[in-house]
């Protein structure tokens, strides 16, 4: 009698990994179809359109004038907060001085930046006209700006910007919209209808998906994907004991 109960748990324990292992092939399935449909149009995909810089132009170069400009030090003592960095930059054909008060490892991490006129050491504001005229002198197209917003993280179109940027949108046929830094006026890209319509497969390649309160973080770093290769892992375990009780049983014999 505790024989047959010992085997009959047994069998209760092989017949749910068995389950178990049927329901996890099913998921591991969908997702690899998803990621080798995913990757075949990466590949097939212009790659030009995906970029979103149909319209991106480089910004114009003004001279100068060096005898004007004011020595850089002095600029550092008259900031009202303490700067790491100062870099002479231009904005729509204007000297200033860039300096860093808090900078990221990358570009896109959370800083902060403040613009100094190069000339006379007046603070600049990147207002909303400003945002406007950089987002123009950027763009090589027809369309006129319909709106200028300014956006914080998560910022759909770069989702792995930290920083507030001005949306500026143009009315053409890719639905143009160009962002610019709202402390330093650096311009971070170009997006369109093209580059979204990218972006949606880059979101189910990374399973980036925005759910139960988690935003899409732009890549691959998010618990999805850890949850799905936890999925994998007892997926491969529960196929080992299967095939090592098929071993046992004696299903597989080599002639």
């Amino acid at each position: 009698m505790k024989k047959s109960n010992e085997n009959s748990s047994t069998y209760f324990k092989l017949s749910t990994i068995k389950s178990l292992h049927k329901w996890l092939s099913l998921l591991v399935f969908i997702q690899l179809f998803i990621w080798l449909g995913t990757g075949i149009f990466f590949n097939w995909m212009d790659h030009a359109k995906a970029s979103g810089n149909q319209y991106r132009q480089a910004f114009v170069k003004q001279d100068i004038d060096p005898q004007r400009l004011l020595a850089p030090h002095r600029v550092l003592v008259a900031s009202n907060s303490p700067a790491s960095e100062i870099t002479l930059v231009q904005r729509l054909g204007q000297p200033y001085y860039l300096l860093t008060h808090d900078k990221g490892l990358y570009s896109h991490f959370d800083s902060h930046f403040s613009l100094v006129d190069a000339y006379t050491g007046t603070v600049k504001q990147i207002d909303i006209e400003m945002a406007s005229a950089l987002a123009q002198s950027s763009y090589s197209g027809s369309g006129k700006i319909a709106e200028v917003l300014l956006v914080r993280p998560p910022i759909a179109d770069f989702l792995k910007e930290k920083n507030n940027l001005w949306q500026v949108n143009f009315i053409d046929e890719l639905d143009t919209s160009v962002y610019i830094n709202a402390s330093s006026g650096r311009l971070v890209g170009h997006s369109n209808e093209d580059k979204r319509f990218v972006d949606f497969f880059f979101m189910l390649h990374f399973m980036d998906y925005a759910i139960f309160g988690q935003d899409a973080v732009g890549g691959f770093n998010n618990w999805q994907i850890i949850f799905f290769a936890i999925l994998t892992l007892l997926f491969c375990l529960t196929g080992l004991i299967w095939t090592v009780e098929l071993l046992i049983q004696g299903r597989y014999k080599v002639r």
